[in-house]
């Protein structure tokens, strides 16, 4: 069958003119609604209190002056109740490779303590880094079993480990080995040479990210993203299922949602039992440390596997750039084709297997690993469904956006706190390697569309000419993309502090899209929330000034909502008393894949049953997707190949 290669090619927009500037995106200076962070979750800050942070910052203070003004600014800006602490070395003594303690105990944000426990800290001794990275890992909580938290240490350090042992580079790579859930983030004050090589070495070593601040304005800058994207981490949402390297033994898997991990070259199985007649949708969602290591091949392959050696449905999601790992999900359906003579159209025992392909010199952590199985039941028999949609119309890329003042928001960390948000303009602000989440509701016969503008930033001093990226995907109910690989959208635009702009969107939600060719289409088959993704590539912390950039989602959702998937469904009667404003991220709106309890109009269209065309041609430009007949032994990702 046919393969869906996501490489989410840069696209350069010619004659891009936005009316976006900064000022225009300031979000009200409020501290993030977040939910509240999962047990085990928590942040210790490690700071260099040795002799040479009495030095000159070149900006007429010192460097543990800027030093604790950066921590201030920080702990300011994190969400109220973030587990966070402070460990300090080199502040007790002139000379000892002993000499780190904890100065304030990882607990729910004390914002005074911690700005009390960084004031009373003195520069005196050396420098013991590898010691204090590993008191550190111990003063973080650890998640209970069965659940999947971020701990975060992040080192500021102006200067290389002057003790030697224990290595701290070694140090870094054993705790980060120790857990999926543990990473190292590192900021060099005013190094280079061999300093900077080693914070470098730690950060890669401990699946984090190495923040260069050559001055103190850019230390607050980079400690303020850095401590936000660990307080803004992905919430997970699962029971803890162990997939198996093999299909012998692989655990049973029922409807619900799940939490397992997955290593570099990994495949993971799982086992369901599935009827002859009802659809199932699976996603795998994989969580890397923001901006880990990638490549732009590298990727996450889902597929339905029957029998011994039968391959239902196949489908393979790739970063599509090298900047920085973000969240990655790949969905896969098995669909029974309409003449229930397909080898995959049988009862009976069906496998999920899940593999990720990384390239030499990508991240070597294991990555945690989020995964939903969905049922969907035959239609009452005797209701003959609505026509397919397979084509964008109204939703194309000319569609009429909303031209409103733009709302303030502010987006969840993953899928399940994403912010629910209605047809309108919305405000935001995204930092470099993280991805906001929205939902919006989706009807039937109904299609989502919308633009994501990013804003005209100031640039760092002595900015050379990097570009980064701008981001969006959008997922169905089952989370399943289908925003890449259109020829009426691109998932990717060039980010350099300039203004820029991505157009995003999917077909209209009809039951009878699952018997379509294209990738894209097929998922679109069921109503409910879709799910948008903003992200901002890494790089552009090394180009924006301001720690965050704005960010504004424009959203369309064209078309009648209907009452039901059938032909010929009333016309619902939409709800206007609440307006445009957003729900709160845990609000679950009216869709959710069930029927609309909206109120109908008394006249329903006139009833037109489906029209099936057989060898229906749609020129797509791409590799089609569909269940294959045979149970040969012939995707040529399996091996390695590609």
């Amino acid at each position: 069958m046919a393969r869906r290669p996501r490489r989410g090619v840069v696209a350069l927009l010619g004659g891009l003119v936005l009316s976006l500037t900064a000022p225009s995106l300031q979000a009200t200076a409020a501290t993030p609604a977040r939910a509240p962070a999962a047990e085990g979750t928590g942040m210790v800050m490690v700071l260099d209190s040795s002799g040479s942070m009495a030095g000159k910052d070149g900006s007429g203070s010192t460097r543990i002056a800027a030093a604790r003004k950066a921590v201030g600014t920080v702990v300011d800006a994190l969400p109220d109740g973030y587990p966070t602490g402070l460990r300090v070395y080199g502040a007790d003594k002139p000379r000892g490779c002993d000499d780190t303690r904890l100065a304030q105990p990882v607990a729910a944000l004390d914002r005074a303590g911690l700005k009390r426990a960084v004031a009373r800290v003195e520069p005196k001794g050396d420098t013991p880094i590898g010691l204090s990275l590993r008191k550190a890992a111990a003063d973080l909580p650890r998640p209970p079993g069965g659940s999947i938290g971020k701990r975060t240490i992040l080192l500021v350090s102006d200067g290389e480990d002057t003790c030697r042992t224990p290595p701290p580079c070694k140090v870094a790579a054993q705790l980060a080995s120790s857990g999926v859930d543990l990473h190292i983030d590192a900021i060099g004050f005013q190094v280079a040479g061999k300093a900077r090589a080693q914070l470098e070495c730690i950060a890669k070593a401990g699946n984090g990210q190495y923040y260069d601040a050559p001055d103190a304005r850019s230390l607050t800058r980079q400690l303020q993203r850095a401590g936000q994207l660990s307080a803004d981490g992905y919430r997970f949402k699962g029971k803890q299922l162990h997939g198996t390297a093999t299909r012998s033994g692989a655990p049973t898997m029922a409807p619900g949602q799940y939490l397992d991990s997955i290593g570099p070259n990994e495949e993971r199985y799982y086992a369901t039992d599935l009827d002859a007649a009802s659809t199932a949708n699976f996603s795998a969602t994989v969580v890397p440390q923001p901006g880990a290591a990638v490549d732009d091949l590298d990727a996450l392959h889902t597929r339905i596997a029957y029998g011994t050696d039968g391959v239902c449905q196949s489908t393979t999601e790739m970063f599509g750039q090298q900047e920085g790992a973000t969240p990655l999900t790949s969905g896969v359906s098995r669909v029974p084709a309409q003449s229930g003579t397909g080898v995959c159209d049988k009862a009976g025992r069906y496998r999920l297997v899940v593999e990720r392909k990384a390239a030499k010199g990508s991240d070597a952590a294991r990555w945690p690993m989020e995964l939903t199985f969905h049922v969907e039941h035959p239609l009452t028999k005797g209701v003959t469904p609505a026509q397919s949609e397979p084509e964008y119309g109204a939703g194309g890329k000319d569609a009429k956006l909303p031209t409103t003042a733009p709302k303030d928001v502010t987006g969840g960390t993953g899928f399940n706190d994403a912010r629910t948000l209605h047809q309108g303009v919305w405000r935001d602000k995204v930092l470099p390697a993280q991805t906001l989440w929205y939902k919006v509701p989706v009807g039937w016969g109904q299609q989502l569309r919308y633009d994501v503008e990013f804003a005209n930033e100031p640039t760092v001093r002595g900015y050379g000419a990097p570009t980064s990226f701008g981001g969006t995907q959008v997922y169905t109910p089952f989370r399943a993309p289908v925003g890449s690989g259109t020829t009426e959208f691109s998932p990717q635009v060039p980010y350099s502090g300039r203004p820029a702009s991505l157009s995003m969107g999917t077909v209209p939600v009809a039951w009878t899209n699952r018997y379509e060719g294209h990738p894209d289409v097929i998922p679109v088959h069921h109503k409910g929330d879709f799910y948008l993704a903003v992200t901002l590539g890494a790089q552009a912390s090394r180009i924006a000034e301001n720690p965050q950039i704005g960010v504004v989602p424009r959203i369309a959702v064209p078309g009648k909502e209907k009452s039901g998937p059938q032909a010929g469904a009333a016309v619902v009667v939409a709800d206007t008393s609440r307006g445009d404003s957003g729900s709160s991220a845990d609000e679950t709106p009216g869709g959710g894949g069930g029927w609309s309890t909206g109120r109908l109009v008394a006249v329903a269209a006139g009833g037109v049953g489906v029209l099936l065309l057989a060898g229906l041609a749609v020129a797509y430009g791409r590799a089609r997707r569909r269940p294959r007949a045979d149970g040969g032994n012939s995707d040529p990702m399996r091996g390695g190949s590609w």
